[in-house]
């Protein structure tokens, strides 16, 4: 690694306001999205309606982030991601009314949570593809080391949040994310940055639908044409499907394995977490070798799944560790990854490639998760993720090393 020096700061106007106004809505969202959860399991006291309720939140992101991918190429990203904001603040001040009354139905937050679902899908897709334009030349990894690190910190969060709901209930937590979402968006609107890309995109008047049809099948185009890109967003599929397998089942094999297993899992995967964050300060410090990163990318593909296939195996100090190389290395894939990426899309396509690419891995990690359930009902859990992390192994090793020329065209870039 050498020394991040680049001639341009990172910490603009616009940097600082993006990146204040994220850590805001997401300690908010953190802080009631898990008091949620617990709300659904303890009034409903029903397993199928809490899986139902995380489902339709997943939902859209699975059609959703395509379809806007095209919009977000033709309009303002920027007024679109603080308009999302004010929605999300008002409703959730709505909520709250409707719990504070004692109105509180399933049905009702059934809605609520199908229409988040459906801000979220379009909000990542208009932040990914606008927080970009925001990163001074040469600054590209170490924005993304940023944003993993508070992203990753904001996890403190959610054992905050089941203290808070225990202690005052969810209408507090509920009225305060619907400030934070508030407070964000008055950010955001103070963001001077140009969207350039929006003067050779502009809709034609009366032809808006036929031209937004006509962006979804060039993006589609684009992808499929870039080997590289294809390459990138197969082998990302393929690991959101681990993930879902692993995320559906890991808790659960902790539950019955272990007295105070959730309490174990905690411990093992909160290691991860803190040595991601310590891993996004590093990348923040220190930059890559550009002609490395290909190959880096690539052995932490492996071994994060292999790490994954049997850490559970092990004796609970080894899990910790087995984990805890996994944050390090988790956050070198995603630094890499994004950062070579977002650098690579050009501004006009950024919608339509983070809106498939995300509607990509959510199909993968629903699927991940609806398979993982099924099987555990006649397979042991352990032995699932194994197969399956070992198959993503494969997928790695197929679709980033066989691609090896370019995909690496794409990683070993200077950004």
């Amino acid at each position: 690694m050498s020394t991040n020096t680049p001639s341009t700061p990172l910490w603009t106007k616009d940097f600082t306001i993006i990146t204040a106004g994220s850590v805001i809505s997401m300690l908010g969202s953190s802080l009631s999205g898990f008091a949620m959860s617990l709300l659904v399991l303890d009034l409903t006291q029903s397993t199928f309606l809490f899986a139902l309720y995380h489902v339709l939140f997943m939902v859209p992101s699975i059609v959703v982030p395509t379809l806007s991918g095209p919009f977000l190429d033709r309009f303002s990203r920027k007024r679109v991601i603080y308009t999302l904001d004010f929605i999300s603040a008002g409703l959730y001040v709505v909520l709250a009314g409707v719990l504070a009354a004692g109105w509180f139905h399933f049905a009702v937050l059934a809605a609520a949570t199908l229409l988040l679902g459906t801000i979220n899908s379009i909000y990542y897709v208009a932040y990914d593809s606008f927080y970009p334009l925001l990163i001074t030349k040469g600054n590209f990894q170490k924005a993304y080391s940023v944003a993993s690190t508070l992203e990753t910190l904001t996890m403190v969060m959610v054992p905050v949040s089941a203290v808070v709901y225990d202690w005052v209930g969810i209408v507090p937590l509920f009225l305060a994310n619907g400030v934070t979402y508030f407070a964000a968006a008055l950010l955001e609107t103070r963001i001077t940055a140009r969207e350039e890309y929006l003067q050779t995109r502009r809709p034609e008047g009366g032809r808006l639908l036929r031209k937004l049809t006509d962006d979804f099948k060039e993006g589609m185009t684009y992808l499929v044409s870039e080997k590289g890109l294809l390459a990138v967003a197969l082998y990302f599929t393929a690991s959101s499907f681990a993930f879902g397998v692993s995320d559906a089942l890991t808790l659960p094999y902790f539950e019955s394995t272990f007295e105070q297993g959730k309490y174990l899992y905690m411990l093992v995967w909160g290691t991860a977490s803190v040595t991601r964050a310590v891993g996004g300060l590093i990348h923040y410090k220190w930059k890559l070798p550009v002609a490395g990163r290909f190959g880096i990318a690539l052995a932490v593909y492996v071994l994060t799944n292999l790490f994954d296939g049997v850490y559970l195996y092990f004796p609970l100090g080894v899990m910790m560790l087995l984990a805890g190389l996994n944050g390090i290395l988790g956050v070198t894939s995603y630094t890499i990854r994004i950062a070579a990426t977002q650098n690579y899309v050009p501004d006009e396509k950024k919608g339509r490639f983070n809106g498939t690419f995300q509607t990509m891995n959510m199909m993968g990690t629903v699927a991940g998760s609806l398979l993982s359930g099924a099987l555990a009902e006649v397979l042991p859990m352990r032995g699932i993720i194994t197969c399956v992390m070992l198959l993503t192994v494969v997928a790695a090793l197929g679709f980033i090393g066989g691609n090896r020329r370019h995909v690496a065209a794409i990683y070993n870039t200077d950004n």
